[in-house]
Parts: structure tokens; C-alpha cells; sequence
């Protein structure tokens, strides 16, 4: 990082005021990968003094891309670049494969792995008969240790047996077992987080989540796969190519 901002030469003749060059400099490292998920920026006096700008002029390029969710400030700590998942909704990837693609450390925190019969919505969403058992999985999905997700996850008995066999990976499971799948259907919404998601996802009660409801089906068309991800929208976001 230091090296790129040492690099950086500010126009002061230009029409772009020089806070905005500054943001629009660190926001195009940030973006092409040039600066690590969680590392720390350096302090206002350090950075102002490094590219030749004022405090303020510094301040003003941190504040708009704390806006933008591409920095974050902690009380008593410093700024730090904002862990941020891409996921392009043309793909079916898991959450681990989509990570470490984007050269973040996966990992899951367990809340729940147990055996139990079916709910009506899991019975009608999977396409299962009354009283059927499926495995049911609760975790904390993390990048870099920072936590992205909660997410819990149904699936018929016949293709998870023993849930505490899962690791990390979901997906890594299933095709151990000749179960991945092949194509789901994804529902994506707004909601705010109720205080039992705030407190696991470090995040203020009634802060904005991105519900994702994702169905999974194998090559036959069964579905193997229900999973409910409440996301933190200040990391994760959904990309979707168009065409004409």
C-alpha cells in the first residue's frame, strides 16, 4: 500500500477537486485488489503528509469511502479496507469457492448441525413427504475472519446422513457424496436485522441485511439443497451481467 501511495501525484490544476482524486485513487487500488481485506490504512496525518495534501483533503477522501462501504473506521483502531464478496448471480459457486477466487481465507463459525423432521416450508420447498428428516446446518460464514453471513442450510437426509461430518465447505460435502448441485433459484431482498442477526453479525438491531432464499437442484432435478443467508450489505453484493 505504501508504495502505491507514495506513487500517487495529486493535479492540483485540475477540475476534480484533489479529496475526490485521492478517494477515487484508493477506491481503484481497493478494487483491483491492490490492498488486502481488513488491512489498515494510514492515519490522516500519515497519508496527508504521503501525497502531499492537506488533513482535511484526506479526511474528506476517507469520510466518502466510509460512504461508499469501501472503508471502515474502528473506535481506537484506525481505517481499514472493507472485506467485499462479488458474486455474479450467472454462476453457481459456494461461498468458499467464491472467496478464495477473490483471495479472502474462508471459514465457518457452528451454530446449529442436527437431524430433524422437516418444517412445512422445507417439505415444500425440497419437494419431501410429510415427516421426512433432513439435516439442518447454522453458521456464521466468515471471510478473513470478519463475519459475512448467517446462513442455515436444510438438506434430505438421504444425501447428509451425519451433519457433523460438514467442514467448511457445503458444496466440497455434497460432491464428496455425488450430490452437487447443478442449477438453483435465488429470491433476493432487503430486510432489517432483527437483534438476535445483529448481535451475530456485529451489526446495529434494524441495520440493512440482504435475505437471500437460494433452492438447489441436482442433474435429475431433485432438490438437495434450502439455505436462508442473511448478509451484511455493507459486504456482499450481487453482480448481474445484462445483454440485449
Amino acid at each position: 500500500m505504501m508504495s502505491s501511495l507514495a506513487a500517487f501525484k495529486p493535479e492540483p490544476d485540475s477540475d476534480t477537486p484533489l479529496y475526490l482524486q485521492l478517494a477515487n485513487m484508493l477506491s481503484d487500488g481497493i478494487a483491483g485488489g491492490e490492498w488486502r481485506a481488513n488491512q489498515a490504512l494510514p492515519s490522516e496525518r500519515v497519508l496527508s503528509d504521503m501525497v502531499a495534501v492537506s488533513r482535511v483533503t484526506a479526511r474528506k477522501a476517507i469520510d466518502m469511502l466510509c460512504e461508499r462501504g469501501m472503508l471502515t473506521r474502528k473506535r481506537g483502531s484506525g481505517t481499514y479496507i472493507t472485506p467485499k464478496l462479488e458474486q455474479p448471480l450467472s454462476r453457481l459457486t459456494s461461498f468458499s469457492e467464491e472467496l478464495r477466487q477473490r483471495g479472502f481465507t474462508a471459514g465457518s463459525r457452528w451454530l446449529q448441525r442436527d437431524i430433524g423432521a422437516a418444517a412445512p416450508l422445507e417439505l415444500l420447498s425440497l419437494g419431501l413427504s410429510p415427516h421426512m428428516p433432513v439435516a439442518r446446518l447454522r453458521r456464521l460464514r466468515t471471510a478473513d475472519d470478519v463475519v459475512m453471513a448467517i446462513e442455515t442450510t436444510t438438506i434430505p437426509l438421504q444425501y447428509m446422513p451425519d451433519p457433523q461430518q460438514v467442514n467448511d465447505s457445503l458444496y466440497g460435502y455434497l460432491e464428496a457424496r455425488g450430490a452437487i448441485p447443478m442449477r438453483a433459484l435465488q429470491h433476493i431482498r432487503a430486510v432489517n436485522a432483527s437483534a438476535e442477526q445483529a448481535r451475530l453479525a456485529q451489526i446495529k438491531e434494524g441495520e440493512a441485511m440482504l435475505h437471500i432464499t437460494r433452492v438447489s437442484y441436482l442433474d435429475n432435478g431433485a432438490a438437495v439443497e434450502l439455505t436462508h443467508s442473511y448478509c451484511r450489505s455493507d459486504y456482499y453484493e450481487f453482480v448481474a451481467e445484462s445483454r440485449r
